[in-house]
């Protein structure tokens, strides 16, 4: 892996198994797109990633299936285990389409299962509120 926006992608997957994604990786600028809600600011996309650390017993461990970048683009091809805060286990696969600029993440899509989501992050969620 030798394009330079390999190093970004990875440290994009360790900060949302952290739990917390920096300013420091993200324009600005930056949006997202879910698959559950459609367009999303950065604020509200980086709260997504610290609510799913609230439901995670132990951290989501990504396993990168592919990675493809070229010019200011990346897609990972990911599969997901997590055990959630009330013992279910928790997996998911996705597929990120990330765009650089300037070094940092411009833009996320985020592609996955909806109906995993909805079955067991929605209810749980909802129970912490």
């Amino acid at each position: 892996m030798s394009h330079p926006n390999y190093a970004l992608a990875e440290a994009y997957l360790a900060a949302v198994t952290a739990g917390d994604l920096p300013d420091s990786l993200l324009t600005d600028d930056m949006t997202a797109w879910l698959t559950t809600q459609g367009p999303v600011s950065k604020a509200d996309y980086q709260g997504a990633i610290r609510l799913f650390a609230q439901l995670a017993k132990t951290q989501i461990r990504f396993t990168v299936d592919a990675m493809t970048a070229q010019d200011d683009r990346v897609v990972i091809e990911a599969h997901s285990q997590a055990t959630l805060i009330n013992g279910e286990d928790y997996g998911n696969t996705y597929v990120f389409s990330l765009r650089v600029r300037d070094g940092r993440i411009a833009w996320i899509a985020e592609h996955f299962n909806p109906l995993i989501a909805q079955e067991k992050l929605i209810p749980l969620a909802a129970s912490l509120r």
